[in-house]
């Protein structure tokens, strides 16, 4: 594992109420979001950089707005469907 670390000021975690433990968690959970919506990175290895299960980060993604399932149309979503 890479450990990468960066700087929020004071007062962004003042206004946010959040303590260092609580901005952890949420840049995990953010950088996770994004190596999934535009790297197109597993969900196995997004749910280890959120330090999270996988169910609980598949949740979070649906609590975001974003589906795990990448059908370019309804007739390809069918056709999976029918090979189920």
């Amino acid at each position: 594992m890479c450990q990468i670390s960066m700087q929020i000021p004071e007062a962004v975690l003042y206004d946010t109420h959040m303590d260092a433990s609580d901005a952890l968690s949420f840049a995990k959970k953010m950088v996770a979001l994004g190596y999934y919506t535009k790297n197109n990175v597993s969900i196995g290895y997004c749910a280890q950089i959120a330090d999270m299960p996988e169910e609980d980060f598949i949740r979070f993604l649906g609590e975001n707005g974003v589906s795990i399932f990448q059908y370019k149309n309804k007739d390809e979503l069918i056709k999976e469907l029918s090979n189920a």
